[in-house]
């Protein structure tokens, strides 16, 4: 096992390619301790190089909608009424941290992505 620092893309496109040799590896074997090290060095390059900001707020609970097929009057209950699900998704109305963490805990959307880049309504 030689394993180097992932300094550059070509490194990268080599360790992803050594990956995919190991993929199948037997667990508790030299070859798997290689595939969880070079795994570990490739997530680090990715979240130096290839960082995915968080989906602003509208969008984050948009797709929710979408991936679990609701409505907005599903929302009402964490959001209040229909009404204020509305205008929180047209942008007319801010979410407040009561409704982030009702969002969180009855939807599963990321507290990251439900808090996005704008300022929360108190």
């Amino acid at each position: 096992m030689q394993i180097k620092p992932i300094k550059t893309e070509q490194d990268y496109e080599s360790t992803l390619q050594r990956v995919d040799v190991l993929m199948d590896a037997v667990p508790n074997s030299e070859e798997f301790d290689e595939l969880e090290v070079l795994t570990t060095l490739i997530e680090a390059y990715e979240a130096k190089h290839y960082k995915i900001d968080a989906p602003d707020p509208i969008s984050a609970i948009k797709f929710r909608m979408e991936q679990e097929n609701l409505k907005q009057k599903d929302l009402a209950a964490a959001l209040g009424d229909e009404t204020r699900v509305s205008k929180i998704l047209s942008g007319q109305r801010e979410l407040t941290v009561t409704m982030i963490r009702n969002l969180h805990e009855q939807f599963k959307i990321p507290f990251e992505s439900l808090f996005g880049k704008g300022q929360l309504a108190h």
